[in-house]
């Protein structure tokens, strides 16, 4: 077993297989429209480490926000152009592509008078072992009624500027087997991942917008027939999945965990915290199954200064200039400090 390290705000196990040509995974959690300027800022950290583009790294999941991140990432959106659109600027190339703004506030418009999934809450009542505990607590939730439209259209604009800038870029073409775009269906609670090997083959704007639909405040987004909600009802970052990829090196990006914790004073922060925790576990979990595999694992967190700066709503568009501002620095450091351990 290799040494173990906690970094900052990361947390790293040396292992993976050694050859010339490494093959290397990205893993982007969910974390609401605030871990998307952080896991932002966190690329490009990452991207110093690495040989190629983000881009073009040999297997990208994404869960939730993570998921825009990951189409972006496919589609030949440029860190310099992603950075511009998180301060709210014109990012040049994107302008023109039908790249909308996604803020929608802070707080989800009123739920319709239903439960959510009524089939899964049955099932979650007469075989509770079959359903996971987040997805069997999101059947109760109300049906939500926000409608990622603007998500919607801006990942289809990407994905045919993408058409018209590479040569054999065909629609449907991005679930090649490198892309896996993570979302729950609603009526079985099964975790579906789109781009993967065996699942049903959609359009990557549905893709997106399926594993973005947090219950409760967006409605389910129906692709051939069945309902599908956002991944990270069932793991943060499904890690766990990628055992058996055959990679040398993942780099995780879990917005919503964090290895290095502090103590904020106000009631809602303390209870965010306690979330965070359980999230931190169950990642670090699915880390150590990884790196069994021989698999080189890399998690970075946000630290303390990072929370500071995300607040407790991860849904709040207010703050993230702030939060990508800390993130370029906070991950640069973390990154960098890989002779200096520190206990989380």
């Amino acid at each position: 077993m290799g040494p173990e390290r906690v970094l900052g705000g990361a947390w790293q196990r040396n292992g993976g297989a050694q050859g010339s040509r490494r093959r290397t995974g990205l893993v982007l959690g969910a974390g609401g429209v605030v871990g998307a300027a952080w896991m932002t800022g966190a690329l490009r950290a990452v991207q110093e480490r690495l040989p190629e583009p983000l881009g073009d790294v040999d297997l990208i999941v994404g869960t939730s926000a993570g998921s825009v991140l990951a189409a972006a990432l496919r589609c030949g959106v440029t860190l310099d152009e992603m950075i511009a659109l998180q301060r709210g600027e014109t990012a040049p190339g994107l302008g023109g592509a039908g790249v909308r703004d996604l803020d929608e506030g802070p707080l989800p418009p009123w739920p319709h008078l239903r439960a959510g999934s009524p089939r899964l809450m049955l099932t979650t009542l007469l075989a509770p072992h079959r359903v996971h505990p987040g997805v069997g607590a999101s059947a109760w939730l109300p049906r939500g009624r926000g409608r990622h439209e603007a998500l919607h259209d801006t990942v289809a604009a990407l994905e045919t500027q993408a058409a018209q800038d590479a040569a054999g870029w065909l629609p449907g073409s991005w679930a090649d087997g490198r892309t896996w775009i993570v979302a729950v269906d609603y009526d079985t609670g099964r975790r579906v991942m789109f781009g993967r090997e065996g699942a049903p083959r959609v359009p990557l704007a549905d893709a997106v917008v399926a594993s973005c639909s947090i219950p409760g405040w967006y409605e389910p987004v129906v692709i051939d027939g069945r309902r599908y909600v956002d991944g990270g009802v069932r793991s943060s970052t499904s890690l766990r999945s990628l055992a058996q990829a055959g990679l040398d090196e993942v780099y995780v990006l879990a917005p919503m965990a964090s290895v290095v914790p502090d103590r904020p004073a106000r009631p809602t922060g303390r209870l965010e915290r306690r979330l965070r925790r359980l999230i931190t576990r169950t990642l670090l979990r699915e880390a150590e199954v990884v790196r069994a595999g021989g698999t080189r694992v890399t998690v970075l967190t946000p630290g303390p200064e990072d929370l500071a700066a995300m607040g407790f709503n991860l849904m709040d568009p207010r703050r993230r200039e702030p939060v990508l501002d800390t993130s370029l620095r906070t991950s640069a450091v973390t990154l960098a400090a890989e002779g200096r351990p520190q206990v989380a």
